[in-house]
């Protein structure tokens, strides 16, 4: 399997294809959360099913968070007739069918990675040739790294997408570089290989968050912006700042929740989660009070009193 390279979104659709198959609901799923790179959807206590998925442009990895109690699994090169432990990973290549038949409650999360994307990640981290780049059938693999990554997708599922498009970007980044170093089975890159972003570049990458905090930046602007790809950027952004990229941006917006807050102004909460750059009022209170200690209205009601 060759794959292009274009930019970490591409084209959407992976989970469209699956709900059209799929007769039931997720417990959770990204459809209308914006998310780059990544399209994820978290099942839970799934009946008895015979699923045959269609052959889509997207590599797709399988987290088996309660097998069901009867399995049947075949898709390129793997056949499987007994659940795996849980904790296991399958991973479906990019334009592979697969036939999936149990029996008993199934509880799995499902991640489609963007079209491209292990092959420009495999290109910027490791040096490999993106044109002979492929994602195998992989089926069982107990990879703690990997399923930790994947366990982060699912929590921000479960928090609505808490982190933004920015955070399911950063771990489809780190998604495809764990898939790789098992694939190709190469060393990690020397940590720190790429130092602290410098001076002048990080001045301007933090310029642009600031002016942009409301329309929320994507990994690929801000590494544009330090004329870096988005794997190295990311690595030298947390070095110069302690940081990564997503949590550094919604430190910011809390910041500037802060200042509308204590301005005195009439502004709703809700208005000022929208000024700030938060999706509602929800995402303003859960960051405020995970990184003030205390809920966007019990800080502002000291201020309203002095």
């Amino acid at each position: 399997m060759q794959q292009e390279v274009p930019g970490p979104g591409g084209p959407p659709g992976a989970l469209a294809a699956l709900r059209k198959i799929i007769p039931f609901d997720p417990a959770a799923a990204s459809d209308r959360l914006g998310w780059v790179g990544l399209e994820a959807a978290r099942y839970r206590a799934a009946p008895d099913s015979e699923l045959n998925p269609p052959a889509i442009a997207h590599d797709r990895l399988v987290l088996f968070a309660r097998p069901p109690e009867e399995l049947d699994l075949l898709y390129e090169g793997v056949k499987r007739h007994l659940p795996p432990p849980a904790g296991s990973i399958s991973v479906v290549p990019a334009g592979s069918p697969a036939l999936w038949r149990w029996s008993g409650p199934f509880d799995w999360l499902h991640i489609s990675l963007a079209p491209g994307l292990v092959a420009r990640v495999g290109a910027e981290a490791f040096g490999l040739d993106p044109a002979r780049m492929t994602v195998p059938p992989l089926d069982g693999l107990d990879l703690p790294h990997l399923r930790a990554a994947m366990w982060a997708v699912d929590a921000e599922l479960t928090a609505g997408g808490a982190g933004g498009p920015l955070a399911a970007e950063s771990l489809a980044n780190v998604l495809a570089v764990h898939l790789i170093r098992h694939v190709s089975a190469l060393r990690p890159p020397e940590r720190g290989r790429d130092g602290a972003l410098p001076q002048g570049k990080l001045r301007a990458v933090v310029e642009y968050i600031e002016e942009h905090l409301g329309v929320g930046p994507t990994l690929e602007q801000l590494a544009a912006v330090a004329h870096l790809s988005p794997y190295h950027f990311a690595r030298q952004f947390k070095t110069a700042t302690g940081l990564p990229p997503h949590q550094y941006v919604i430190a910011r917006r809390v910041e500037r929740a802060k200042q509308l807050l204590q301005g005195g102004g009439d502004l709703s909460l809700a208005q000022v989660a929208a000024h700030a750059g938060f999706s509602d009022q929800s995402q303003l209170s859960h960051h405020f009070k995970r990184l003030v200690g205390v809920t966007p209205g019990q800080f502002r009601t000291p201020a309203r009193i002095t």
